[in-house]
């Protein structure tokens, strides 16, 4: 039997929890929400990563489907309603393939039916509008983690990708994580500035997640984990899920975009600018200056390495698939997981490292965080406070 038959025989048996992906935000891009303009019950190659066959091919037993927003709308908190919407219209749609989760028990019995347990997590803390009233709500409406922030800074906390503001989080931002924890939502710290996990970890008495975050050490991208903040999950119970995007995993792909960027600024341009005019001048450096391109051994480099530091129990998935451009050879859509299952084998992993990696890591940390809202709730109420009484 090859490692590639060992891997998808294991994933039938203990399948994929991904901690993100981004289809809602695809298909509000895409198609307006019109969900029959895009069917993922049939292969959607030409247009996206996901769909039901190749979540099925790729061995997925369990999703977490970001519901973001762009932190730079004004109207975050309805748009985030939408994308919920979308979740909720998606798992209607095929119920014989999705089925609603909101606990670690509704994963376990969407595995036991041969479904794909689905769950919902808000990236970036803007989606609160700085009120734990709205935090409520979206608990309420399913949502089970919420990122502190995107890429850019909140009032509370300071993200990865902007100029800090807060030196991590402010005292409203802490109570935004006790909050969490007393509702068993989980603190979701992939994008966050390394001072607002050190600061979350301080607070946090459930576990946390990185959603889609790999090691610093190995790629050294401000989205990534430093080496001191995976040395503290084994205390903390938590998780942390590697990502496969090509520039958050490859050092050549870090560098490459930083250079591509600059080509951008010098030609008048701002980096994120998608004008034909700045594309025109975009791809004139690409074909001088092919792009990179990361395999699953780069992102394998990354579960060894944060195995080490961090430990087997602590690890996960999260491949953001939908969010990016681009993605590694033998990782190009939801259908790649066996692919890199049989690199881990190939590199040594046993079958009970994997089970923990791809299922029981991540049903367990939810589980956690359910256990500490339960104790919480006999002590503590909902809190009222606001960022003007708590920051000033």
């Amino acid at each position: 039997m090859t490692s590639l038959d060992r891997a998808r025989e294991l994933l039938r048996e203990f399948p994929v929890v991904d901690g993100h992906n981004d289809l809602p935000w695809a298909l509000r891009e895409q198609v307006h929400y019109d969900l029959a303009a895009r069917d993922i019950a049939v292969r959607q190659d030409a247009h996206l990563h996901t769909d039901l066959p190749r979540l099925r091919e790729g061995g997925v037993g369990a999703q977490y489907w970001s519901v973001y927003v762009r932190s730079d709308l004004p109207d975050a908190v309805p748009a985030t309603l939408e994308q919920i919407d979308c979740v909720r219209q998606l798992i209607d749609r095929h119920p014989q393939d999705l089925r609603a989760a909101l606990t670690a028990a509704d994963m376990e019995a969407a595995r036991t039916e041969g479904r794909i347990a689905s769950l919902m997590g808000a990236e970036g803390g803007h989606s609160i509008a700085n009120s734990l009233g709205v935090l409520r709500a979206l608990y309420a409406l399913g949502v089970r983690y919420m990122t502190l922030t995107h890429n850019d800074n909140v009032d509370w906390a300071d993200s990865a990708t902007d100029e800090p503001r807060a030196g991590g989080l402010t005292a409203f931002g802490r109570e935004v994580v006790r909050e969490m924890n007393r509702l068993g939502m989980l603190v979701d710290l992939s994008h966050v500035a390394p001072t607002t996990m050190r600061d979350a970890l301080d607070t946090s008495t459930a576990p946390v997640i990185f959603s889609h975050s790999s090691a610093r050490a190995v790629c050294d991208h401000p989205r990534n984990i430093p080496d001191d903040v995976l040395e503290r999950l084994p205390a903390n119970g938590g998780v942390a899920m590697v990502t496969f995007v090509p520039k958050f995993v490859l050092q050549a792909a870090v560098d490459w975009t930083a250079a591509a960027d600059d080509n951008l600024r010098a030609h008048g341009f701002h980096h994120l600018d998608g004008t034909a005019e700045a594309m025109k001048v975009h791809q004139a450096f690409e074909e001088r200056h092919p792009r990179p391109v990361a395999t699953v051994a780069t992102v394998a480099d990354h579960l060894d390495h944060m195995r080490e530091v961090a430990g087997v129990d602590h690890l996960g998935i999260g491949g953001d698939y939908d969010g990016t451009a681009f993605t590694p050879e033998g990782l190009a859509d939801v259908s790649g997981y066996p692919n890199l299952l049989a690199e881990l084998l190939d590199r040594g992993w046993s079958n009970a490292d994997l089970a923990k990696l791809t299922w029981q890591n991540a049903v367990r940390v939810l589980g956690a965080a359910e256990d500490v809202s339960r104790a919480l709730a006999q002590t503590s109420a909902p809190s009222h406070a606001t960022l003007e009484a708590l920051d000033g």
